[in-house]
Order: structure tokens, then sequence, then C-alpha cells
């Protein structure tokens, strides 16, 4: 049974695009099938960060009738599927962001997980990703103002009917001034699924010519090995680091190796003879 879950929050800048893209990738890699829903129907950024902003046939086009929900996904990276949002504020202002729920429930047979990336803030489109999803998970900084932000929201997903099972604590710093992970729980009233400590690693990721979520850039940074652990919490699926060193040689691969090379030694001494 496909698993539909918000990713919400009470602000921006709590880092909840960056969460969504690299979570999706780790439970890919956990063999889950993934789908990806930028619901940010006024400010995508999920497609800027897996490096698919060009995509022709957006969540605008389908939320307009124009296209149809199949035609907007798209193969991401490592495997994970996705379905962008439109670039267009023309598009945008004709969008029926009420239509959301319906296109999810048209697909969602075929994943083991939809995660949308929903804005932040309460507005009515953060209520239509909300109301798409029967699942929320909530991020925040361990701050006052960004805890009760993402109360509020908490309390909209409960009216809607959507749940709240858990918290993502974001950019932790391990500061005099942070509220620790217990006082945010009992604030919340959820347990918490996962603890991203800040790693320069993250926003680098953004900095390259080329943008590429952590998960794929180091996966085995800090932010990229706490992202795995909310993974296998999610998924109840134990995932592994990901190897990053070359497999040494068999034993017969160097026994190989070193006929090649003395057999190009030879050839190499038969060239300057000649010569």
């Amino acid at each position: 049974m496909s698993r539909i879950i918000t990713i919400a929050s009470g602000k921006g800048g709590v880092g909840k695009t960056t969460i969504t893209a690299n979570l999706g990738i780790a439970l890919t890699q956990a063999n889950q099938r993934v789908l990806l829903v930028d619901a940010d129907v006024a400010m995508a950024n999920l497609s800027l960060l897996l490096g698919m902003q060009s995509s022709p046939i957006t969540l605008h086009d389908v939320l307009l009738g124009e296209s149809s929900v199949h035609d907007a996904i798209y193969e991401g990276p490592k495997g994970v599927n996705f379905i962008p949002s439109g670039l267009s504020i023309e598009s945008y202002m004709r969008v029926d962001a009420e239509r959301l729920e319906s296109v999810i429930r048209q697909v969602a047979d075929n994943y083991d997980f939809v995660i949308l990336d929903a804005p932040a803030g309460i507005e009515k489109n953060v209520m239509a990703a909300l109301a798409a999803s029967d699942e929320v998970l909530l991020v925040t900084i361990p701050n006052s103002p960004s805890v009760a932000d993402v109360l509020k929201t908490k309390i909209v997903a409960q009216r809607i009917g959507s749940k709240p099972i858990g918290i993502i604590l974001n950019f932790l710093r391990g500061e005099k001034g942070e509220i620790s992970d217990e006082d945010i729980m009992k604030m919340l009233e959820l347990p918490v699924y996962g603890m991203i400590p800040y790693d320069p690693a993250v926003r680098k990721s953004f900095m390259q010519e080329n943008v590429s979520p952590v998960m794929i850039r180091k996966p085995n940074s800090p932010a990229s090995v706490a992202i795995r652990k909310t993974a296998s919490k999610l998924s109840g699926i134990k995932i592994g680091l990901t190897s990053t060193k070359k497999k040494k040689p068999g034993l017969l691969q160097r026994i190989f190796s070193i006929f090649r090379r003395k057999k190009k030694a030879n050839v190499a001494e038969i060239k300057k003879e000649i010569v």
C-alpha cells in the first residue's frame, strides 16, 4: 500500500526542499518505488535541486487539465520518479490547486512512497498539499519562531484530516540556545524522525555548476548519513552507508595485471630496438 506523505514547515528557509529531495533518493536506494512531487506551484524549487527545471510538462499543465499526470512523471537522479512544478507565473495564476489530491490518487498505487514538497506557511496551496496526503512530516530548525510556526502547520494538517507523524530537526549545530529535541517533541507532541546536522556539504551541493543533491554528491557526509537514518525509520528498512572506495582487485586480477604490464614493457623494448 502506498504511503502519501507531505513534507511541510511553518516557514521557509528550514531546508524542507533539500530534505525532500535527499529523502526520496535515500528511499529509492533502499529499493523503494518513490515519486517526488513539487507541490509548491508558486515557487517551485525542487526541480532546480534535482536538475530537472527544463521538463516540458509540469504539474501546472496537469492541474490546468491540459496534460495527463502520467505525462508529467520523469525519472530523476538515482531512479527516483518526479513530478516537477512549473516556473511560469502566468500558468500559476490559473492553476486550481484543489485538484492536487485527485491527481495524486491517480498514480499513488504505483509507488511505495509519494512524497510532496509543500510550500511554506499555511496559505491555500499548503492546504492543498496537506489535503492530498495521508501523513505529514514537519521540518523545523531548533529555535522558537520556527517551532511556533510549525505547530500552526501541525494544527492545520490535523483539521484537514492529514496525520502528522513526526518531526525532522534540521540545521543542528549543537550551539547554546538551541531548543532540545526532547523539548520540541513535548511541544509538538510528536516523535523525532530525523536529526540533521548543519553540514557544509549541503551548501556546496547548491554552489556547483551542476547542482546535485548531497546524497549523490557526498553520500557519506554527516547530513547524508542522518537523512539515510530518517529514511530507515520511515520505511522500516535498514539502509547502510554507500561505499565510495574502489574495490580491491582479487588475486587473479592482480596476477593478470602483472602479466599485462610485462607484456607491454616487452613490446616497448622491441620497438626501441627496431628504432
